[in-house]
């Protein structure tokens, strides 16, 4: 049974950091991509970052130069450091993963991060 399980998520002030991870089990395949959406409230789940097996990666506008995506291959855990939090990056945050043949996407329950003044 394939598990997506983020952690890291909680309460920070505006200018802090946190990092959030996420790991993946249960299927027997290789990870291909992982990766990270959040949903603010009220509003539409949007994509975030995301990582290949070979390290590339790919950010939205609005989290360029903020936040970093890396990963883990030996543990297929993926993790999203993120710097200079505002408050408009108060969200659930989702990490779903795709496997090497085309598996998935498979979708953690999300983590909570609030950002306060």
């Amino acid at each position: 049974q394939v598990q997506v399980v983020e952690s890291g998520g909680g309460l920070v002030q505006t200018g802090g950091s946190l990092r959030l991870s996420c790991a993946a089990s249960g299927n027997g395949f290789s990870l291909n991509y992982m990766g990270w959406y959040r949903q603010a409230p009220g509003k539409q789940r949007e994509f975030v970052a995301r990582i290949t097996s070979g390290g590339n990666t790919t950010y939205a506008d609005s989290v360029k130069g903020r936040f970093t995506i890396s990963r883990d291959n030996a543990k297929n855990t993926a993790y999203l450091q993120r710097y200079r939090l505002e408050r408009e990056d108060t969200a659930v945050y989702y990490c779903y993963v795709q496997w090497v043949g085309g598996l998935g996407p498979d979708w953690g329950q999300g983590t909570q991060v609030i950002v306060s003044s």
